[in-house]
């Protein structure tokens, strides 16, 4: 079954209230994302991963999943595109806090792509659901790296740049090898393998009593 992307919204919003906290979805998605990497690419110890992430809960979800892989042993950057006073949710912030506890996992911030660096995977946390109008820096920068470079590109929830619900693309997007989204399908995504890859829908815990009334 898919879903719309209001649809889902409100299915996380009930399952909140219902005491299910939104950080513990963000915990589980990001999770089950890595499991599903590390399915592809069974051996991530000391291999480069780099983690764009944006400032919302795409990014948070991209937040845990530096914290999972890193207890896998792989070498971890993660990019945040902007100021870390800046990140919009609570969720997103408390997992960025942890991040910053960590030596294993190196942190950058900031609007500038000024780097070298040879990744094996990239991981593409910048922008989920909520995509409206021209992406716009650092954003781009960031879009159009990840589609230059030459390694596996892992999409969570959805490809930047893809809007979930139509399946239609702003002016620049991503192209992943592999894309998991959570809890259901959004109906825009399937439309577009052409830039998913490998499509994976994964449960991260919520209620189905919080669908009842949505569904």
């Amino acid at each position: 079954m898919e879903i719309t992307v209001d649809q889902m919204y409100n299915i996380e919003n009930k399952g909140h209230d219902m005491g299910f906290l939104k950080k513990f979805m963000m915990e589980n998605a990001g999770a089950a994302a890595v499991r599903r990497l590390l399915e592809k690419i069974t051996d991530v110890e000391s291999k480069n991963i780099l983690i764009f992430v944006g400032l919302g809960n795409n990014g948070g979800d991209g937040l845990v999943m530096a914290r999972h892989l890193a207890g896998y042993g792989a070498k971890v950057t993660v990019i945040l595109l902007g100021s870390p006073d800046k990140i919009k949710t609570e969720e997103s912030n408390w997992n960025w806090s942890i991040l910053q506890k960590m030596p294993s996992v190196k942190l950058m911030s900031g609007d500038s792509m000024n780097f070298n660096f040879k990744p094996d995977v990239i991981i593409d946390g910048i922008l989920g659901t909520g995509i409206s109008g021209e992406i716009r820096e650092p954003y781009a920068s960031a879009i159009n790296y990840i589609n230059n470079a030459n390694c596996f590109k892992f999409a969570v929830d959805v490809p930047s740049g893809l809007d979930p619900q139509t399946g239609e693309t702003a002016n620049i997007y991503t192209k992943c090898d592999m894309t998991v989204t959570f809890h259901k399908m959004k109906q825009g995504i399937p439309k577009r393998k052409d830039l998913t890859g490998e499509l994976f829908a994964e449960k991260i815990g919520i209620p189905p009593e919080a669908e009842e009334g949505i569904l």
